[in-house]
């Protein structure tokens, strides 16, 4: 493949693309001209305003002394406004990390479309194969024609993603030399629970080394699983035969598995931290007591696990 695309007036500009949207089929075709609808304060102005201090479920003070530069922090809230506010053009890297999902493309999309549009001359770099891209300083400069072809289009190819971790002090190091030497005004990494993770420990690093870098994490969005849940279970009414058992990703955090239950409701949704709770139990039962036939055992778990 050539190293440059050609863009519609017949120049080069950057690197191509890994799609050829030439080759799409009709559906596909159909579906990068598709307009997204958008939460009705990003379809005209709004201001940024600061709302309650950032807390936690549980542990706050442990995680205060984890994160003391970011713990406590006001929330961010969007409010309409009478005039647009004022912008300036920015340099803002994205970064695909952890397993592919729907939506990580047009994650990027929205943040290219918005950032073209509301704060015009602003450069996005695509940090190629997730972290590790970050730490070795490898990119990509996204543009019009290199975005194109991965619009509403699943998978993760666009800048390909990767399950490193900046963990060490060297990594740390890496990521902030690499901020420095692109002028990032914010960085967004798009994952899973892991991911957001690490980009809250990239984050409090910045805030502790005084750089300009915002980091910002984008939840993999569970509208589209809540799609797929849906076609599976018109499935299972159709047949009427068949038990279909759904796993999210999210491991012990079910945050996505939860908001994914409120949309779809299925029969039955496990929760990973109420079934982490109950097996912890079990276990101590298990380990002093014995499992009787007439269920005694029972009347040792907390109430709302017997439920």
């Amino acid at each position: 493949m050539a190293a440059a695309a050609v863009t519609s007036n017949g120049a080069a500009n950057g690197p191509a693309p890994g799609r050829l949207a030439s080759v799409y089929s009709e559906v596909q075709t159909s579906r990068l001209q598709h307009a997204l609808p958008l939460p009705s304060v990003l379809r005209s102005n709004f201001s940024v305003a600061d709302g309650p201090a950032s807390s936690a479920a549980g542990n706050p003070d442990e995680i205060a002394k984890l994160f003391p530069n970011l713990f406590g922090q006001p929330s961010a809230l969007l409010v309409p406004a009478a005039e647009p506010a004022a912008t300036r053009p920015l340099k803002v890297g994205v970064v695909l990390s952890g397993g592919q999902a729907p939506g990580g493309h047009n994650v990027i999309c929205g943040i290219f479309d918005y950032l073209q549009e509301r704060a015009k001359g602003s450069i996005i770099y695509g940090f190629k194969g997730g972290p590790a891209g970050i730490m070795k300083c490898k990119y990509v400069e996204l543009t019009t024609d290199f975005v194109y072809p991965y619009r509403n289009q699943g998978g993760f190819d666009m800048i390909c993603s990767g399950r490193d971790k900046i963990e060490t002090p060297e990594q740390f190091k890496q990521a902030e030399d690499t901020a420095n030497k692109l002028d990032l005004d914010g960085l967004v990494v798009i994952g899973g629970d892991d991911s957001n993770t690490n980009a809250c420990l990239l984050g409090e690093y910045f805030r502790s080394k005084n750089l300009k870098t915002r980091v910002m994490a984008a939840q993999r969005p569970s509208m589209i699983y809540s799609e797929m849940i849906g076609n599976v279970m018109t499935d299972a009414r159709s047949t009427g035969k068949y038990y279909h058992f759904v796993r999210l990703m999210g491991r012990a955090a079910s945050h996505i598995t939860l908001e994914c239950a409120l949309q779809t409701h299925p029969n039955v949704a496990l929760i990973g931290e109420e079934v982490q709770k109950l097996i912890a139990e079990l276990n101590e039962i298990l380990a002093h007591d014995v499992v009787d036939e007439a269920g005694a055992w029972k009347s040792k778990l907390q109430p709302e696990s017997r439920e």
